[in-house]
């Protein structure tokens, strides 16, 4: 990977970090929670690229380790963001 490629990838990872940030800074509180736990399984994004840092095709061992340890969290992620969404609809059900 060249130099400039490697800035780039800073440079996304910053203004996402950053942008995000920013716009969960603005939800209102009574939205956080459902917005967040519904929005976790974008990380289906994660665990796509994550399969492909694992795969066998010329990629390095720590990169197969690094891949193998996001798709840990981001199932992680994604399966609680699904138990949070459901034990909130679950408060709004009549009894």
């Amino acid at each position: 990977m060249s130099i400039s490629a490697l800035i780039v990838l800073i440079y996304v990872l910053v203004l996402a970090s950053y942008l995000g940030f920013e716009l969960i800074s603005k939800v209102p509180p009574t939205l956080h929670t459902p917005l967040m736990s519904g929005s976790n399984a974008i990380s289906g994004i994660t665990i796509v690229g994550a399969l492909m840092a694992c795969n066998e095709m010329g990629y390095t061992t720590l990169s197969k380790w690094l891949g193998m340890f996001a798709l840990v969290l981001a199932t992680i992620n994604v399966v609680g963001g699904y138990a949070v969404t459901d034990r909130m609809l679950k408060m709004f059900k009549k009894k």
